[in-house]
Protein backbone atom coordinates (compact mmCIF):
# COMPACT_ATOMS: atom_id res chain seq x y z
CA UNK A 1 0.00 0.00 0.00
CA UNK A 2 1.52 3.11 -0.90
CA UNK A 3 2.49 6.30 1.36
CA UNK A 4 -1.11 8.30 0.35
CA UNK A 5 -3.36 5.20 1.13
CA UNK A 6 -1.76 4.75 4.39
CA UNK A 7 -1.56 8.09 5.84
CA UNK A 8 -5.34 8.92 3.89
CA UNK A 9 -6.66 5.80 5.92
CA UNK A 10 -4.74 6.90 9.03
CA UNK A 11 -6.40 10.48 9.21
CA UNK A 12 -10.05 8.97 7.98
CA UNK A 13 -9.63 6.46 11.49
CA UNK A 14 -8.36 9.45 13.94
CA UNK A 15 -11.02 11.59 12.12
CA UNK A 16 -13.39 9.07 13.55
CA UNK A 17 -12.40 8.62 16.67
CA UNK A 18 -12.45 12.39 17.55
CA UNK A 19 -15.93 12.46 16.29
CA UNK A 20 -16.88 9.95 18.23
CA UNK A 21 -15.58 11.61 21.61
CA UNK A 22 -17.03 14.91 20.46
CA UNK A 23 -20.52 12.82 19.82
CA UNK A 24 -20.46 11.04 23.14
CA UNK A 25 -19.76 14.08 25.24
CA UNK A 26 -22.31 16.07 23.23
CA UNK A 27 -25.15 13.18 23.78
CA UNK A 28 -23.96 13.28 27.29
CA UNK A 29 -24.50 16.60 27.99
CA UNK A 30 -27.60 16.61 25.95
CA UNK A 31 -29.28 14.28 28.08
CA UNK A 32 -27.84 15.91 31.18
CA UNK A 33 -29.83 19.07 30.35
CA UNK A 34 -33.18 17.77 28.99
CA UNK A 35 -33.63 15.57 32.56
CA UNK A 36 -32.79 19.05 34.17
CA UNK A 37 -34.94 20.93 31.97
CA UNK A 38 -37.68 18.60 32.89
CA UNK A 39 -37.56 17.91 36.11
CA UNK A 40 -37.23 21.51 37.42
CA UNK A 41 -40.21 22.04 34.82
CA UNK A 42 -42.53 19.20 37.04
CA UNK A 43 -40.95 19.65 40.34
CA UNK A 44 -43.28 22.49 41.27
CA UNK A 45 -46.56 21.05 39.46
CA UNK A 46 -45.61 17.54 41.10
CA UNK A 47 -44.85 19.13 44.78
CA UNK A 48 -48.20 20.93 44.55
CA UNK A 49 -50.02 17.89 43.57
CA UNK A 50 -48.77 15.96 46.23
CA UNK A 51 -49.46 18.36 48.88
CA UNK A 52 -53.07 18.95 47.85
CA UNK A 53 -53.01 14.88 47.91
CA UNK A 54 -51.56 15.51 51.66
CA UNK A 55 -54.24 18.22 52.31
CA UNK A 56 -57.09 15.63 51.14
CA UNK A 57 -56.13 12.77 53.13
CA UNK A 58 -55.84 14.86 56.64
CA UNK A 59 -59.08 16.54 56.30
CA UNK A 60 -62.99 14.86 55.71
CA UNK A 61 -63.40 14.48 52.09
CA UNK A 62 -66.75 14.50 52.25
CA UNK A 63 -70.52 13.70 54.14
CA UNK A 64 -72.31 11.37 52.31
CA UNK A 65 -76.28 11.46 52.59
CA UNK A 66 -78.89 9.86 50.48
CA UNK A 67 -81.51 11.92 49.19
CA UNK A 68 -83.29 9.57 46.56
CA UNK A 69 -80.57 9.43 44.45
CA UNK A 70 -78.55 12.28 44.84
CA UNK A 71 -74.83 12.60 46.62
CA UNK A 72 -73.51 15.47 48.14
CA UNK A 73 -69.82 15.69 48.68
CA UNK A 74 -68.08 18.43 50.57
CA UNK A 75 -64.75 19.09 48.94
CA UNK A 76 -61.25 20.89 50.33
CA UNK A 77 -60.10 24.13 48.37
CA UNK A 78 -57.06 23.64 46.52
CA UNK A 79 -55.06 25.44 43.74
CA UNK A 80 -56.94 27.01 40.95
CA UNK A 81 -54.61 25.30 38.15
CA UNK A 82 -55.40 21.94 39.66
CA UNK A 83 -58.78 19.60 38.82
CA UNK A 84 -60.18 17.51 41.17
CA UNK A 85 -62.53 14.91 39.98
CA UNK A 86 -64.00 12.15 42.35
CA UNK A 87 -65.04 8.92 41.14
CA UNK A 88 -66.65 5.80 42.48
CA UNK A 89 -65.26 2.24 42.07
CA UNK A 90 -66.88 1.90 38.60
CA UNK A 91 -64.74 5.07 37.65
CA UNK A 92 -68.32 7.17 37.08
CA UNK A 93 -67.81 10.83 37.74
CA UNK A 94 -69.27 12.23 40.83
CA UNK A 95 -68.71 16.18 40.98
CA UNK A 96 -69.27 16.75 37.14
CA UNK A 97 -71.27 19.70 38.38
CA UNK A 98 -68.57 21.41 40.59
CA UNK A 99 -66.13 20.70 37.78
CA UNK A 100 -66.64 23.54 35.67
CA UNK A 101 -68.64 23.73 31.65
CA UNK A 102 -65.39 23.41 29.90
CA UNK A 103 -63.79 20.64 31.51
CA UNK A 104 -67.08 19.05 30.86
CA UNK A 105 -66.18 18.69 27.08
CA UNK A 106 -63.40 15.90 27.53
CA UNK A 107 -64.30 14.81 31.35
CA UNK A 108 -64.69 10.94 29.57
CA UNK A 109 -61.85 11.50 27.90
CA UNK A 110 -59.43 11.46 30.69
CA UNK A 111 -58.37 7.79 31.89
CA UNK A 112 -58.60 6.74 35.21
CA UNK A 113 -56.86 3.48 36.47
CA UNK A 114 -57.51 2.03 40.12
CA UNK A 115 -53.53 0.43 39.64
CA UNK A 116 -51.88 3.71 40.01
CA UNK A 117 -53.00 4.97 43.47
CA UNK A 118 -50.59 7.33 44.96
CA UNK A 119 -48.60 7.53 42.26
CA UNK A 120 -47.39 10.94 39.76
CA UNK A 121 -48.31 10.04 36.51
CA UNK A 122 -48.67 11.83 33.14
CA UNK A 123 -51.65 11.93 30.65
CA UNK A 124 -52.81 13.26 27.28
CA UNK A 125 -56.48 13.58 26.51
CA UNK A 126 -57.80 13.80 23.04
CA UNK A 127 -54.25 13.58 21.91
CA UNK A 128 -53.73 17.44 22.73
CA UNK A 129 -53.79 18.15 26.08
CA UNK A 130 -51.35 17.39 28.61
CA UNK A 131 -51.71 16.79 32.54
CA UNK A 132 -49.84 15.49 35.31
CA UNK A 133 -51.78 13.57 37.87
CA UNK A 134 -52.30 11.85 41.39
CA UNK A 135 -55.00 9.62 42.30
CA UNK A 136 -56.06 8.87 45.77
CA UNK A 137 -58.71 5.82 47.36
CA UNK A 138 -61.08 6.46 50.57
CA UNK A 139 -63.67 4.01 51.87
CA UNK A 140 -66.69 6.12 51.79
CA UNK A 141 -69.25 6.31 55.04
CA UNK A 142 -71.56 3.73 53.32
CA UNK A 143 -68.59 1.52 52.66
CA UNK A 144 -68.19 2.47 49.39
CA UNK A 145 -64.90 2.84 47.26
CA UNK A 146 -64.25 6.83 46.62
CA UNK A 147 -61.54 7.88 43.91
CA UNK A 148 -59.70 11.28 44.15
CA UNK A 149 -58.02 12.18 40.80
CA UNK A 150 -56.15 15.17 41.09
CA UNK A 151 -54.84 16.75 37.92
CA UNK A 152 -52.70 19.44 36.67
CA UNK A 153 -52.31 20.57 33.03
CA UNK A 154 -48.99 20.97 31.69
CA UNK A 155 -48.84 22.19 28.26
CA UNK A 156 -47.08 24.77 28.79
CA UNK A 157 -44.43 22.72 30.42
CA UNK A 158 -44.70 20.38 27.57
CA UNK A 159 -44.17 22.98 25.12
CA UNK A 160 -41.00 24.57 26.62
CA UNK A 161 -39.53 20.74 26.69
CA UNK A 162 -40.43 20.60 22.59
CA UNK A 163 -38.97 23.75 21.89
CA UNK A 164 -36.19 22.90 23.99
CA UNK A 165 -35.72 19.42 22.29
CA UNK A 166 -36.08 21.53 18.80
CA UNK A 167 -33.51 23.99 20.01
CA UNK A 168 -31.08 21.05 21.28
CA UNK A 169 -31.35 19.27 18.09
CA UNK A 170 -30.52 22.61 15.74
CA UNK A 171 -27.86 23.33 17.98
CA UNK A 172 -26.68 19.57 17.62
CA UNK A 173 -26.57 19.66 14.11
CA UNK A 174 -24.56 22.59 13.80
CA UNK A 175 -22.22 21.43 16.24
CA UNK A 176 -21.76 18.11 14.59
CA UNK A 177 -20.64 20.00 11.01
CA UNK A 178 -18.49 21.39 13.63
CA UNK A 179 -17.30 18.40 15.01
CA UNK A 180 -16.93 17.15 11.53
CA UNK A 181 -14.23 19.74 10.92
CA UNK A 182 -12.79 20.22 13.79
CA UNK A 183 -12.09 16.41 13.90
CA UNK A 184 -10.79 17.35 10.82
CA UNK A 185 -8.36 19.66 11.42
CA UNK A 186 -7.34 18.01 14.77
CA UNK A 187 -6.18 14.78 12.59
CA UNK A 188 -4.43 16.49 10.28
CA UNK A 189 -2.94 18.64 12.77
CA UNK A 190 -2.36 15.63 14.63
CA UNK A 191 -1.01 13.58 11.68
CA UNK A 192 1.30 16.38 10.07
CA UNK A 193 4.46 15.77 12.58
CA UNK A 194 3.97 12.15 11.56
CA UNK A 195 3.85 13.05 7.59
CA UNK A 196 7.18 15.41 7.98
CA UNK A 197 8.95 12.74 9.82
CA UNK A 198 7.84 10.12 7.59
CA UNK A 199 8.81 12.44 4.40
CA UNK A 200 12.10 13.19 6.04
CA UNK A 201 13.07 9.54 7.06
CA UNK A 202 12.06 8.34 4.02
CA UNK A 203 14.51 10.78 2.36
CA UNK A 204 17.07 10.68 4.48
CA UNK A 205 16.92 6.37 3.65
CA UNK A 206 17.63 7.56 -0.12
CA UNK A 207 20.08 10.12 1.17
CA UNK A 208 21.76 7.08 3.10
CA UNK A 209 21.36 4.74 0.52
CA UNK A 210 22.55 7.15 -2.25
CA UNK A 211 25.88 7.62 -0.15
CA UNK A 212 26.56 4.39 0.36
CA UNK A 213 26.12 3.15 -2.50
CA UNK A 214 28.94 5.27 -3.62
CA UNK A 215 31.69 4.09 -1.69
CA UNK A 216 30.74 0.76 -1.96
CA UNK A 217 30.72 1.08 -5.92
CA UNK A 218 33.78 2.62 -5.93
CA UNK A 219 35.49 0.20 -4.04
CA UNK A 220 34.08 -2.49 -5.53
CA UNK A 221 35.21 -1.02 -9.30
CA UNK A 222 38.67 -1.14 -7.68
CA UNK A 223 38.70 -3.94 -6.33
CA UNK A 224 37.70 -5.80 -9.87
CA UNK A 225 40.63 -4.01 -11.37
CA UNK A 226 42.98 -5.35 -8.88
CA UNK A 227 41.65 -8.34 -9.76
CA UNK A 228 42.42 -8.45 -13.30
CA UNK A 229 46.08 -8.06 -12.58
CA UNK A 230 46.86 -10.41 -9.33
CA UNK A 231 50.69 -10.43 -9.93
CA UNK A 232 50.71 -6.39 -10.02
CA UNK A 233 52.84 -4.76 -7.01
CA UNK A 234 51.52 -2.97 -4.67
CA UNK A 235 53.52 -0.06 -5.23
CA UNK A 236 51.71 -0.44 -8.61
CA UNK A 237 48.69 0.07 -7.37
CA UNK A 238 49.30 2.33 -4.87
CA UNK A 239 46.47 4.82 -6.22
CA UNK A 240 44.26 2.29 -6.65
CA UNK A 241 44.84 1.06 -2.82
CA UNK A 242 44.28 4.88 -1.43
CA UNK A 243 41.42 5.47 -2.90
CA UNK A 244 39.76 2.16 -1.93
CA UNK A 245 41.49 3.13 2.12
CA UNK A 246 39.71 6.65 1.37
CA UNK A 247 36.34 5.74 0.72
CA UNK A 248 36.41 3.16 3.13
CA UNK A 249 37.00 5.55 6.03
CA UNK A 250 34.38 7.37 4.22
CA UNK A 251 31.51 4.45 4.79
CA UNK A 252 33.64 3.88 8.56
CA UNK A 253 32.24 7.47 9.21
CA UNK A 254 28.75 7.39 7.83
CA UNK A 255 28.21 3.90 9.45
CA UNK A 256 30.02 5.38 12.67
CA UNK A 257 26.87 8.54 12.18
CA UNK A 258 23.95 6.34 11.74
CA UNK A 259 24.95 4.14 15.00
CA UNK A 260 25.25 7.30 17.18
CA UNK A 261 21.75 8.33 16.17
CA UNK A 262 20.49 5.44 16.59
CA UNK A 263 21.83 5.34 19.97
CA UNK A 264 20.26 9.14 20.68
CA UNK A 265 17.33 7.92 19.45
CA UNK A 266 16.71 4.92 21.98
CA UNK A 267 18.59 7.14 24.76
CA UNK A 268 21.29 5.23 25.03
CA UNK A 269 23.64 7.83 24.43
CA UNK A 270 24.47 9.21 28.09
CA UNK A 271 26.63 12.15 28.86
CA UNK A 272 29.94 11.37 31.15
CA UNK A 273 30.21 14.78 32.27
CA UNK A 274 33.72 16.12 34.07
CA UNK A 275 35.32 19.14 34.97
CA UNK A 276 37.20 20.68 31.91
CA UNK A 277 38.50 23.59 30.62
CA UNK A 278 36.89 25.09 28.17
CA UNK A 279 38.99 27.46 26.04
CA UNK A 280 42.13 24.55 26.61
CA UNK A 281 39.76 21.93 24.77
CA UNK A 282 38.65 24.51 22.12
CA UNK A 283 42.18 24.97 21.28
CA UNK A 284 43.43 21.14 21.08
CA UNK A 285 40.07 20.89 18.64
CA UNK A 286 40.81 23.87 16.33
CA UNK A 287 44.83 23.35 16.01
CA UNK A 288 44.49 20.59 13.45
CA UNK A 289 42.12 22.37 11.46
CA UNK A 290 44.10 25.46 11.06
CA UNK A 291 46.68 23.47 8.83
CA UNK A 292 44.16 21.67 6.65
CA UNK A 293 42.65 25.16 6.64
CA UNK A 294 46.00 26.75 5.03
CA UNK A 295 46.56 24.45 3.10
CA UNK A 296 42.99 25.49 1.51
CA UNK A 297 44.13 29.26 1.67
CA UNK A 298 41.76 29.99 4.46
CA UNK A 299 42.34 31.74 7.41
CA UNK A 300 40.92 30.20 10.93
CA UNK A 301 41.84 32.28 14.40
CA UNK A 302 40.55 32.09 17.88
CA UNK A 303 39.69 34.42 20.54
CA UNK A 304 39.50 32.18 23.64
CA UNK A 305 38.30 34.66 26.86
CA UNK A 306 36.12 32.31 29.06
CA UNK A 307 39.02 31.16 31.26
CA UNK A 308 37.01 28.89 33.24
CA UNK A 309 36.34 25.12 33.64
CA UNK A 310 32.89 23.94 33.54
CA UNK A 311 30.86 20.69 33.84
CA UNK A 312 30.70 18.80 30.49
CA UNK A 313 31.25 16.12 28.32
CA UNK A 314 34.51 16.61 26.49
CA UNK A 315 33.68 13.75 23.79
CA UNK A 316 30.24 15.38 22.52
CA UNK A 317 31.65 19.07 22.34
CA UNK A 318 34.43 17.44 20.73
CA UNK A 319 32.03 15.56 18.26
CA UNK A 320 29.62 19.15 17.57
CA UNK A 321 32.63 21.37 17.18
CA UNK A 322 33.92 18.48 14.63
CA UNK A 323 31.01 18.91 12.25
CA UNK A 324 30.67 22.71 12.60
CA UNK A 325 34.38 23.27 11.96
CA UNK A 326 34.11 20.62 8.87
CA UNK A 327 31.38 23.01 7.39
CA UNK A 328 32.71 25.89 8.08
CA UNK A 329 35.40 25.00 6.26
CA UNK A 330 33.50 23.55 3.20
CA UNK A 331 31.34 26.01 2.70
CA UNK A 332 33.94 28.59 2.69
CA UNK A 333 35.86 29.62 -0.73
CA UNK A 334 39.51 30.32 -0.65
CA UNK A 335 40.68 33.21 1.15
CA UNK A 336 37.27 33.23 3.69
CA UNK A 337 37.31 33.81 7.43
CA UNK A 338 36.25 31.49 10.26
CA UNK A 339 36.58 32.58 13.74
CA UNK A 340 36.52 31.09 17.48
CA UNK A 341 34.98 32.70 20.65
CA UNK A 342 34.65 31.76 23.40
CA UNK A 343 33.40 34.07 26.21
CA UNK A 344 31.42 34.39 29.73
CA UNK A 345 27.70 35.97 29.47
CA UNK A 346 24.50 35.85 31.86
CA UNK A 347 26.37 32.97 33.96
CA UNK A 348 26.90 30.66 30.59
CA UNK A 349 29.95 29.47 28.36
CA UNK A 350 29.29 31.10 24.98
CA UNK A 351 31.23 29.13 21.85
CA UNK A 352 30.84 31.10 18.46
CA UNK A 353 31.87 29.39 15.08
CA UNK A 354 31.88 32.78 12.53
CA UNK A 355 32.71 32.46 8.64
CA UNK A 356 32.38 34.70 5.93
CA UNK A 357 31.83 31.70 3.53
CA UNK A 358 28.18 31.43 1.41
CA UNK A 359 26.05 31.23 4.37
CA UNK A 360 22.60 30.40 4.90
CA UNK A 361 19.15 31.46 3.87
CA UNK A 362 16.61 32.73 6.57
CA UNK A 363 14.04 30.27 5.00
CA UNK A 364 16.40 27.29 5.76
CA UNK A 365 17.44 29.15 9.25
CA UNK A 366 14.42 28.14 10.22
CA UNK A 367 15.16 24.38 9.84
CA UNK A 368 18.98 24.12 11.21
CA UNK A 369 18.00 21.84 14.04
CA UNK A 370 15.41 19.64 11.88
CA UNK A 371 17.03 16.11 11.42
CA UNK A 372 18.03 15.41 7.84
CA UNK A 373 18.00 18.62 6.68
CA UNK A 374 19.78 19.99 3.93
CA UNK A 375 19.74 23.23 2.00
CA UNK A 376 21.12 22.15 -1.27
CA UNK A 377 20.80 18.58 -1.61
CA UNK A 378 23.32 19.08 -4.49
CA UNK A 379 25.62 20.60 -2.95
CA UNK A 380 25.41 18.68 -0.26
CA UNK A 381 26.61 15.82 -2.01
CA UNK A 382 29.49 17.46 -3.94
CA UNK A 383 31.05 18.62 -0.78
CA UNK A 384 30.35 15.24 0.71
CA UNK A 385 27.72 16.14 3.20
CA UNK A 386 25.31 13.47 4.49
CA UNK A 387 22.95 15.31 6.12
CA UNK A 388 23.31 13.35 9.30
CA UNK A 389 22.86 15.19 12.67
CA UNK A 390 23.66 12.88 15.81
CA UNK A 391 23.19 15.03 18.18
CA UNK A 392 21.86 18.74 18.38
CA UNK A 393 23.95 21.31 17.44
CA UNK A 394 22.48 23.51 20.60
CA UNK A 395 24.08 21.86 23.99
CA UNK A 396 22.05 23.87 26.99
CA UNK A 397 22.50 23.66 30.42
CA UNK A 398 22.19 26.34 33.51
CA UNK A 399 26.07 26.91 33.17
CA UNK A 400 26.32 26.22 29.45
CA UNK A 401 25.27 27.30 26.21
CA UNK A 402 26.50 26.80 22.49
CA UNK A 403 25.64 29.30 19.83
CA UNK A 404 26.67 28.58 16.28
CA UNK A 405 26.57 31.46 13.93
CA UNK A 406 27.22 31.44 9.82
CA UNK A 407 27.63 34.98 8.41
CA UNK A 408 27.51 35.49 4.68
CA UNK A 409 30.08 37.85 2.89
Amino acid sequence: MSEQKLIKRQLIKNMFYTFVVFAVILIFFDIIIYNQVSVSLYKSIDKELLRTAKNYENTMLYDEFIEGTKITFIETKINPRLICIIRNSDGEILNSENIGRFYNDYLNDITFHKTNINEIYAIKVQDKYNYRGITLKFNGLVGKEIYVQLLANVDGEVETITNMTNTLLIGNLIIIIVAIISSYILSKTTLKPIMDSWKKQTEFVQNAAHELRTPLTIIQAKQELLLQEPESKIIDKSEDINIILKETKRLTKLIKELMILAMADSNELKMKKEKTDIDKLIKEIVIPYKDYAELQEKEISMDLKFNKEINVDSNKINQLMIIILDNAIKYTSENDKIEIKTYYKDGKCVIEVLDTGIGISKEAAKHVFDRFYREDKARSREKGGTGLRTFNSTYNSKITWWKYKNNAK
